[in-house]
């Protein structure tokens, strides 16, 4: 299995608002995080994203990334979490 890739998982759930795609597409900007893709939708008053980024000129480790992603989803009223691509497919494997 290759292991040289920095792309990461963003899940990011939480009742609707506006102004939560910006927050966290800004956050991510300011740490020279790249956003490869982005899928995102509303049910009923639930909002869920999931990003995959891509940490290769990120400004900051995973770690902290991570750590200061959580907290901005606590100012926003959303859980955001980041999981390593890897890990992220094998737990979603069938």
């Amino acid at each position: 299995m290759e292991t040289n890739t920095n792309k990461v998982v963003v899940t990011v759930v939480g009742k609707d608002k506006k102004g939560i795609i910006a927050a966290v597409s800004t956050a991510l900007t300011e740490r020279d995080v790249n956003i490869l893709d982005i899928s995102q939708t509303i049910l009923q008053d639930f909002f869920t994203m999931i990003m995959i980024v891509d940490m290769n000129d990120a400004a900051v480790s995973f770690t902290e990334l991570r750590e200061q992603l959580g907290l901005l989803g606590q100012k926003h009223g959303v859980v955001i979490s980041c999981q390593h691509e890897e890990i992220f497919q094998y737990m979603h494997r069938i």
